[in-house]
């Protein structure tokens, strides 16, 4: 029969404790990963909505543009017919 000592120090409470932390840190750092995915797509989207906007708004000035010239042209139309009746 081999004689082996048994360790003293099995401390298996401590043991499962360092454990639990571990747990717990892998999981708030996956957490926090998942947090920081989310907020790089949020500032995509945001990205390319702005990018978006960057180019429709000539084109916005020239519809305004043409919808504030059709009202004056309506409005001058009116005062002329109401002037000359």
């Amino acid at each position: 029969m081999v004689d082996t000592p048994a360790p003293v120090n099995l401390d298996f409470e401590e043991q499962r404790a360092r454990i639990r932390r571990a747990l717990d840190e892998a999981d708030k750092l996956a957490a926090e990963r998942l947090k920081l995915g989310a907020e790089r797509d949020k500032l995509a989207a945001e990205a390319l909505k702005l990018e978006r906007d960057r180019m429709l708004a000539p084109w916005q000035i020239v519809m305004s543009s043409m919808a504030a010239g059709a009202a004056l042209f309506g409005a001058g139309a009116a005062f002329i017919k109401l002037l000359g009746s």
